[in-house]
């Protein structure tokens, strides 16, 4: 049955009452049973979209019945013998009720009902007086032919429709995707452009301050060195400048890290051994700050090889776990790493996901956390995340990141790594 429901009154039921109105002023004109058969029937029409409303599954079968009902009280009561009635015409308002709703074989049951409803008068007593000829019965089954032939245009017509709104609703459900993929890759398209950009602002930037900090640093140590203990407040303010001169190196070895070109050398790797890795990396390095982490992995079984390379992969996914303890803070909370095959027939390869149970991603930063310098810890300096980007997209794979899974807490990285070309052949044969 279609799903699409009449609104509650329109033009065409307005019209439809009319034309009743009509039959009701016709003769035989003072048959009271005549007019209020007529006015059921118009209530019925006209109040179809309630009916369907409340009884979505039923509805339409009740409708179709209290039609024929009311089509054969009708013959009933126009003045001439049931079979010969004028107002025969009338059963093929619920043939083509029944067309509208219901399939080719449905249809065709609910008109052999109204059909033997109308055939019914057959056994009328009135009957008897009247001699039932040959050319009555051939006009009899004309007459039900003709309320078949019409059920069926009107039911190919109405499947046809249904038909056509599906397709059109699956195209758009296909252009919606098409565009949602689009613009994803023009996002990633951008962001790759201003990382390039900022990648080589960032090494001539560090190239330049590098010197200068190895100038104080090598300074502030001779100072402390000649100072020693003759001076306590010179020496701790020289100690000052050269752990802060340490910091500062390390933070240009991030600019350097961030944009020195990638030096790709992919082979077959399996995922999950590379993710134990990062994991276990991680675990022995948080070990005191973070003991209460419960780690969850779902590896699917028979993943494909991955073309890796093997020492940034496992930095990637190293920096993402890192994040994931970073944000479950010193409660710890549950971390989940996935592994699984992609979904999508153009989309050959592992997807993993990594999962905390931390504050999560604010949706407005969402959009804007893999660019540089776009960090939500207060200490951080924005350059994590972009970097992990940058050796996914040197993997011509893509990452994002979601809303975690419960009660929508937490965040999840969703890192998708397409299969090489032998594994995307084999699986396809």
């Amino acid at each position: 049955m279609s799903e699409q429901k009449r609104p509650a009154i329109n033009w065409m039921d307005v019209l439809g009452l009319l034309l009743l109105a009509g039959l009701a002023v016709l003769p035989p004109v003072f048959e009271i049973h005549k007019q209020l058969t007529l006015l059921a029937i118009g209530m019925v029409q006209v109040s179809e979209g309630w009916i369907l409303a409340r009884a979505p599954r039923r509805g339409a079968a009740y409708i179709v019945l209290l039609k024929i009902a009311l089509a054969t009280l009708l013959i009933d009561h126009t003045g001439e013998v049931g079979i010969n009635s004028s107002y025969y015409p009338i059963f093929y308002l619920p043939v083509v009720t029944a067309a509208e709703y219901f399939s080719p074989w449905a249809t065709l049951l609910w008109t052999a009902l109204a059909s033997a409803a109308y055939c019914s008068y057959l056994f009328d007593p009135a009957l008897r007086d009247f001699e039932v000829t040959s050319e009555s019965y051939t006009l009899l089954a004309m007459r039900i032919l003709f309320f078949f032939l019409a059920a069926m245009v009107v039911n190919r017509f109405v499947v046809e429709n249904r038909r056509q709104t599906r397709l059109y609703q699956e195209l758009a459900e296909t252009l919606a995707e098409t565009n949602r993929k689009l613009e994803q890759a023009q996002e990633q398209a951008r962001r790759s452009e201003r990382l390039a950009a900022l990648g080589q602002m960032s090494a001539g930037l560090a190239h330049e301050i590098r010197n200068p900090l190895g100038v104080i640093k090598g300074s502030a140590e001779m100072l402390h060195q000649k100072l020693g203990e003759g001076n306590p407040l010179a020496s701790e303010l020289a100690g000052y400048i050269s752990s802060e001169t340490n910091r500062l190196s390390a933070l240009v070895t991030r600019f350097l890290d961030f944009a020195r070109p990638l030096q790709m050398e992919l082979a077959p790797q399996e995922v999950t051994t590379i993710l134990e890795r990062a994991l276990q990396s991680v675990a022995l390095a948080r070990k005191d700050e973070n003991g209460s982490v419960r780690v969850e992995r779902q590896y699917e079984s028979n993943l494909p090889p991955i073309p890796l390379d093997e020492s940034l992969s496992e930095q990637a996914f190293v920096n993402l776990i890192q994040n994931a303890y970073d944000a479950m803070g010193p409660n710890g909370g549950t971390l989940r790493v996935t592994a699984a095959r992609s979904n999508g027939a153009s989309r050959d390869g592992v997807e993993v996901r990594i999962e905390d149970t931390g504050p999560g991603v604010p949706a407005e930063l969402r959009e804007q956390i893999f660019n540089p310098f776009v960090t939500t810890k207060k200490t951080g300096v924005g350059l994590g995340l972009s970097i992990v980007s940058r050796i996914i997209d040197g993997h011509h794979g893509s990452i994002r990141v979601e809303s975690g899974g419960e009660g929508q807490r937490g965040a999840r990285f969703v890192v998708f790594l397409p299969a090489s070309a032998e594994a995307a052949a084999a699986r396809a044969s």
